[in-house]
């Protein structure tokens, strides 16, 4: 390796500062294989990265705040470390995150719908019978009996 190459070579505490990222994230990063082709071993075993880690890990932190796991990453990586473009599969990605996200609104709702049936019937004081029979009346249902 010249003195070249040396040169635009990155040590972690300039990633870090760079993207805001912590330390102990990178190199938990590069652990897992999300940094394969932009990290290196110095001689003495610390990590040297390549300029393109700005724009992975900038991909990376904009991956996960769309939703996408760290193993759906991975995979998109993948597709970009064999020289295609992964706008594709991301878009698929975000298509299904879209699903899921309108599933659980769906969900909330209804749980809304629920507690906000329960509440409206609340009593501070249920009968004595249901006090005996349950631990809170007020969401225990007659029917549990």
């Amino acid at each position: 390796m010249g003195t070249r190459a040396i040169a635009k070579l990155l040590k972690i505490g300039e990633v870090a500062a760079g993207t805001g990222l912590p330390v102990k994230t990178i190199r938990y990063y590069d652990e897992i294989g999300l940094l394969a082709p932009t990290v290196e071993r110095s001689d003495s075993g610390y990590r040297l990265f390549t300029e393109a880690i700005m724009n992975r890990l900038a991909f990376i932190k904009r991956a996960q705040s769309l939703g996408l796991s760290l193993s759906e990453i991975q995979e998109l990586l993948s597709v970009h470390d064999r020289g295609e473009l992964p706008c594709g599969e991301v878009k698929h990605r975000l298509q299904t995150k879209l699903e899921e996200i309108a599933e659980q609104i769906a969900a909330l709702e209804m749980l809304k719908a629920e507690l906000q049936g329960l509440l409206s019937g609340w009593e501070e004081q249920p009968p004595a019978h249901l006090i005996a029979q349950t631990i809170c009346p007020n969401i225990q249902s007659n029917n549990d009996e």
